[in-house]
């Protein structure tokens, strides 16, 4: 055991998952060596086998820091996002043949020793992807400024009112994935990731787990270069959040709409002819009969609209079930079959 209380042996005779540890790093010379120093090397059902460091453009020597270490660093001639960090280390971890994938800040808030514990779902079986939750376990909670528990309590609401489900915390970057989970995700984001994989990761089915941990609520050095301030912050995460979903479930986003303005519509005309009914005539009410007609086409266009969108979304199902296969090959591992028919893409730096 370790001074966390994880299981740190493994029989060499047991077959170990080939884990590679994904860090995204902007200006982090001061912690980037010390995130990478605890990471666990080995421990039950898996082993560390490297660490690949994201550089996403700094600008304080952090690339140089991280090579020292022995790491993998791949660095990007400009700040990018971190959307676009993860996916280009999810890329190269699948080049290097990884099983798992574990993706953390460089900024010290996440503690690598709880790595066995945010994979372990993971290792037995029981998940997909897993995901650290800083507020599912009252004793866990970090202190953070109150706007910012409330954005992240806003943006968690949405997430589970489009996908159904009963998330805590969907903001969080310490995550683990299986190669299959990577190699199935469809991504798009160049200032976030968190939020758009959770939608994305329950339309095809994938296992998302929830591990509660304890994270620092605010850095130690440095400043966010994901939450600058609640409104930059929101505005950028809706923005994600909207696409996502409109391309997840288009008959809901638009069907939506063509049912409110509908509704709108028929009620603004139903008002007039009851008016009618009670006086003979529709003055002072004229205009809500042009009004109630243009809401009501309006209503037909977004109602067609919707059924064109979800045929599209059925086209998008194909392809990237052709596009699963094709990367697959492409990383030189056959697709597992059992999986194969929800199969979809990751689609990388273009």
């Amino acid at each position: 055991m370790d001074a966390a209380g994880h299981s740190c042996y493994v029989p060499t005779s047991q077959a170990l998952m080939k884990l590679i540890v994904l860090i995204s790093a902007f200006n982090e010379a001061a912690t980037v060596a010390e995130v990478i120093s605890d990471i666990p090397r080995r421990f039950m059902g898996a082993e560390t086998s490297e660490v690949i460091v994201v550089d996403d453009g700094s600008r304080d020597g952090t690339a140089g820091v991280a090579r020292s270490t022995g790491a993998h660093v791949i660095a990007h001639g400009r700040n990018r996002g971190v959307g676009m960090a993860f996916r280009t280390g999810v890329s190269a971890a699948l080049t290097r043949g990884a099983d798992i994938i574990v993706h953390l800040d460089a900024d010290g808030q996440f503690n690598p020793a709880d790595i066995p514990a945010l994979t372990a779902p993971i290792i037995e079986g029981h998940a997909d992807i897993t995901t650290c939750t800083r507020f599912k376990d009252p004793s866990l909670q970090p202190a953070m400024p109150g706007i910012k528990r409330w954005g992240n309590q806003m943006v968690t609401g949405i997430v589970n009112l489009a996908t159904g489900h009963n998330f805590t915390d969907v903001s969080c970057g310490f995550r683990a994935l299986t190669r299959e989970a990577a190699l199935r995700l469809t991504l798009f984001g160049r200032f976030t990731y968190t939020q758009e994989m959770f939608l994305d990761a329950v339309q095809k089915d994938l296992r998302v787990v929830e591990v509660p941990l304890g994270v620092r609520g605010e850095r130690e050095t440095g400043h966010s270069r994901v939450y600058r301030n609640a409104w930059d912050y929101a505005a950028r995460s809706a923005a994600i959040l909207f696409r996502a979903f409109r391309d997840g479930s288009p008959l809901r986003v638009f069907g939506s709409c063509a049912v409110l303005v509908g509704g709108m519509g028929i009620a603004a005309g139903a008002f007039v002819f009851a008016h009618w009914l009670r006086t003979g005539q529709t003055f002072p009410y004229r205009s809500l009969v042009t009004v109630s007609a243009v809401l009501i086409l309006l209503s037909a266009f977004f109602a067609t609209v919707a059924l064109l969108a979800d045929m599209l979304k059925r086209q998008r199902k194909i392809l990237e079930e052709i596009l699963y296969y094709e990367r697959a090959m492409a990383y030189r591992r056959a697709p597992t079959p059992a999986r194969a028919v929800a199969a979809t893409a990751e689609q990388y730096e273009r």
